[in-house]
């Protein structure tokens, strides 16, 4: 026994599967798009370089991306590059990480206010030891001490 099967235009009103199915894909997606695109607004930066204090590493007007979730791209540690926001103007700055918290730093390296005197400089808990590549023309850590973990922006990552 065969089921009748209505051949013709489908009646008004009544909704057909596939198009239902199409819609929730697309909604799907676009949901999907949206989260995507706020994870990356509110976790990466682009960053323009201006100066000479990292090259060659980095020229003047380059720009780079720089990341803030740590638990994507790892936790600070030494020779990572970093964007820090310095004073309350939102000056950045882009700096390579010498030492991070508890390490010391060579004599040749040590902030200007530290006096030989007081022994070997460590770095804060908290903070981090920066310093430009071009350190001829770097104003870095030598010149403004550690600086918080707080303060940076995140890590450049190597495209």
């Amino acid at each position: 026994m065969e089921a009748d099967i209505p051949v013709g235009p489908t009646p008004e009103g009544v909704k057909v599967g596939p198009k239902k199915s199409a819609f929730a894909g697309i909604s799907f997606t676009a949901l999907a798009l949206l989260g995507l695109a706020l994870f990356c607004f509110f976790n990466f930066r682009t960053v323009i370089v201006s100066g000479n204090s990292m090259l060659p590493t980095f020229t003047n007007g380059q720009r780079l991306v720089a990341c803030k979730a740590y638990w994507l791209v790892g936790p600070i540690k030494d020779n990572d590059v970093v964007v820090i926001k310095m004073g309350k103007q939102g000056d950045y700055i882009i700096k390579r990480v010498y030492r991070t918290a508890g390490e010391s730093v060579e004599w040749y390296n040590v902030p200007e206010s530290w006096k030989l005197i007081n022994g070997e400089y460590r770095v804060p808990s908290g903070e981090i030891y920066v310093l430009g590549d071009n350190q001829k023309v770097s104003e870095d850590s030598r010149s403004f001490g550690a600086v918080p973990v707080e303060h940076v922006v995140g890590k450049i990552l190597r495209i």
